[in-house]
């Protein structure tokens, strides 16, 4: 999302605290907005219905189905997401921009069959519903897995504000259209997000595809072997399934969780806690898309032109070093928004924690969160900057490292007991950042033997760095 980020930066050249908020502000609505507008849209059709008196169980009957669906969409799409990612940044730094709209389609159609066979396996093996249930399910599944899809093309886009447009009004519709279907009971509110994130789609496609040529209706060139990196593929999965893994052993443990509607369960005393560490994320996020997304992309970019360009070894080092300290001061920056951030919420913790009615004993959770969640953060940065400087095989050690780490100790903790709840999280995110920052550091030290290095490895192989990829990373 650099595009966005320089766009965002215009208000930052203004001087003034107007611009600065407005800079930060469509910043963090941009990087974490959709995510908080799904679930405060979720739990508001939830509270509405409350209202309606709809019955207390069919309700968390309701707001577990979504999360469900939220979270196994973006496992299964994970496995494409960087994919198609990579590949349309190539793209794009090419000038194929004719390849766009037939790849997305292609992408789409991708997506529809597999979401789709993987939501009926599910629905004959697993469930034992009513019929509309288990269709809403199915149909809720596809299409919100298709919404992670098109986000991955819209979000290449200058036109921020018109995605903020989008995402509001169509979670605003979904809210609206759940809160008209009510009287519908489970079925109706399933209806209602189906038909709000099916308007979001659109609103997107629409968004996108005029942005680009249409020559041809469908192609799947990112199914060719010479055009992909399937390492993407792994990192991308590993990297969803380590942010929910510990949710998935909380749900899926008797102990810490019910049963809420056929194979579906809920553990209402770990999922709000670290919900409301989530909101955290926002400030943080909005600093990383400034700071790492914008400054050292420029940076990035700079450095490569002057090594394609036969620059001299004295300026190529000066750029360097500017790109090693948009990192330094990318890194400081997120640590210090997100630090004082967390500190003002922890220590809010008790109140809110009485506010929602959690029993007082499982504050700590909510802390742990607090900092887990602040890792995940510093996480995102790191490997984002080992994707522009194509250290893949460092990011799949990264995420690996996250759903290993993220498995074993949640699994631990829920062993050890309720005192210990959250730590498997909050140690995990910290060590994968601590990881993080040690090898980006080693990448860094060396930067400029590294590229050249690289450079005469695909020349040996016919390669010309004018052809090198990972300069995309920065384009798109």
């Amino acid at each position: 999302m650099a595009g966005i980020g320089f766009e965002l930066r215009k208000y930052l050249n203004d001087d003034s605290f107007t611009g600065s908020l407005k800079a930060y502000g469509f910043a963090g609505l941009i990087s974490a907005g959709p995510w908080v507008l799904s679930i405060v849209g979720v739990m508001l059709i939830g509270i509405v219905a409350v209202s309606q008196k709809i019955g207390g169980h069919e309700i968390r009957q309701f707001t577990t189905s979504v999360t469900w669906i939220m979270g196994s969409s973006l496992i299964l799409t994970g496995l494409f997401q960087l994919l198609f990612t990579r590949f349309i940044a190539d793209k794009l730094y090419n000038d194929r921009e004719d390849d766009v709209n037939p790849n997305l389609f292609g992408a789409l159609l991708v997506t529809t069959v597999v979401s789709l066979a993987f939501a009926l396996m599910c629905k004959f093996f697993l469930f034992n519903e009513s019929f509309f249930y288990e269709l809403l399910m199915v149909a809720n599944f596809v299409v919100l897995s298709n919404v992670w899809i098109v986000v991955i093309f819209v979000a290449g886009l200058k036109q921020f504000k018109l995605i903020l447009v989008a995402f509001a009004v169509g979670y605003f519709l979904t809210f609206l259209f759940s809160v008209l279907l009510i009287p519908h009971g489970l079925n109706g509110l399933l209806f209602g997000v189906l038909a709000g994130h099916a308007v979001l789609l659109f609103l997107m496609l629409g968004v996108c595809v005029p942005e680009y040529r249409v020559k041809r209706t469908l192609a799947l060139d990112f199914f060719d072997r010479r055009q992909i990196f399937p390492i993407l593929i792994f990192i991308g999965f590993f990297y969803n399934l380590g942010i929910w893994v510990d949710k998935l052993l909380f749900w899926l443990t008797p102990g810490t969780s019910e049963s809420i509607i056929g194979p579906l369960r809920t553990s209402t005393i770990y999922d709000l806690p670290i919900f409301l560490a989530y909101l955290s994320i926002i400030p943080g996020m909005a600093v990383f898309l400034l700071r790492i997304e914008t400054d050292f992309a420029e940076a990035y970019e700079g450095f490569f032109k002057a090594v394609r360009g036969n620059a001299s070894l004295l300026e190529i080092e000066k750029l360097g070093n500017e790109m090693v300290v948009a990192v330094r001061e990318g890194i400081y920056q997120i640590l210090r928004v997100q630090g004082v951030t967390v500190l003002i919420l922890y220590l809010l913790g008790p109140t809110i924690i009485q506010w929602l009615g959690i029993s007082p004993r499982y504050v700590h959770l909510y802390y742990i969160d607090l900092i887990g969640v602040a890792a995940q953060v510093l996480m995102l940065a790191v490997l984002n900057v080992l994707f522009y400087l194509d250290r893949l095989k460092d990011a799949l050690l990264l995420t690996l490292t996250l759903l290993v780490s993220n498995t074993l100790l949640t699994a631990l903790t829920l062993k050890a007991g309720p005192d210990f709840y959250g730590y498997g999280f909050g140690v995990s995110m910290a060590l994968t950042a601590f990881v993080g920052i040690i090898r980006l550091s080693s990448v860094m030290d060396g930067i400029e033997y590294q590229t050249f290095m690289a450079d005469r490895r695909r020349k040996n192989s016919g390669v010309s760095v004018s052809d090198e990829t990972v300069v995309a990373g920065s384009q798109a």
